[in-house]
């Protein structure tokens, strides 16, 4: 789950690009070469649920500026990459693992030139890395805020906010209006119908991107990822929340994994929440994520 995010408008030498998808569907992105400090691996940068990729482009502007290729895209039915009414869209939550990740992750190794990048998933974005046959080519996984969003490991409280939004109104928006109306939730862009479907299946149901391949054993790689992966998250994310993160982590039992907890006081901050990593009035955590990129 995610809040409303609104685009920066810090675009600085991003150039805009075009992804082809196994399937044909063709997404849109930015990327932003290296322009200064000591050189790393090309980073991935996978958007949250419903965050537009402008969102990203002042800590991607910033993370070039520390030595890293970067590549930030909207996924299928989102931004930049919405081809034509949304109620049109026939994307579902699993493509955007299945298909736009594995997509990015070779254009991105096929521009840069390298064997290998680090992924930096953002909620959502970081949860999916067992749905990708390329997973291997990911030398180093971190997931800001990453979680099953299991609404059972989160407090009470949030738990039935959640499933209030999630089981309830999107369910009854996509019948009224054939898509899921999450901004009037304050949950991020409006999504699409597959989408916000099984964006609510999955949390009831814990464990995440599993639920996605239950009965396609050659399509789940959880039991196979050896990718080390950390996640960092927030004190006062109601969503990732310890018990959210080790639903997220214990799907990978072949990976070396670690969970970060940051309270926000240790960095000058009133709150991070689940979002606010990657605003501009969070500069001070960007050090943090970047540590994490190089181990």
């Amino acid at each position: 789950m995610t809040e409303q995010a609104h685009p920066s408008k810090s675009d600085g030498a991003a150039e805009r690009i075009e992804i082809t998808c196994a399937d044909g569907a063709r997404l849109q992105g930015h990327f932003l070469p290296a322009s200064g400090g000591k050189p790393g691996l090309p980073v991935l940068l996978c958007p949250a649920t419903g965050v537009r990729q402008h969102f990203y482009l002042r800590f991607a502007t910033w993370l070039a500026q520390q030595g890293h290729d970067v590549l930030v895209f909207d996924y299928r039915g989102i931004g930049l990459s919405l081809h034509g009414p949304l109620r049109a869209s026939q994307a579902r939550l699993q493509d955007w693992g299945q298909l736009d990740q594995v997509a990015a992750l070779d254009w991105l190794l096929h521009r840069t030139a390298c064997e290998q990048v680090l992924m930096l998933g953002h909620s959502a974005g970081g949860q999916m890395i067992g749905l990708l046959p390329n997973h291997g080519k990911v030398a180093r996984l971190v997931g800001v805020s990453a979680s099953t969003g299991w609404f059972s490991g989160m407090r009470l409280g949030f738990r039935l906010k959640a499933r209030f939004g999630l089981r309830l109104a999107m369910p009854l928006s996509i019948l009224l209006k054939g898509y899921g109306v999450s901004s009037v939730l304050g949950l991020g862009e409006n999504l699409p119908a597959g989408v916000a479907r099984q964006w609510g299946q999955w949390c009831a149901a814990g464990g995440y991107a599993t639920n996605a391949i239950r009965q396609q054993p050659e399509r789940d790689f959880h039991a196979h990822v050896r990718t080390p992966m950390t996640v960092l998250h927030a004190a006062d994310d109601d969503i990732a929340t310890p018990a959210t993160v080790a639903d997220l982590l214990r799907t990978f039992p072949a990976a070396h994994k670690q969970a970060l907890r940051i309270k926000p006081a240790q960095h000058g901050l009133k709150s991070i929440g689940h979002i606010d990593w990657f605003r501009a009035s969070h500069q001070v955590l960007w050090p943090v994520i970047a540590g994490a990129l190089r181990g």
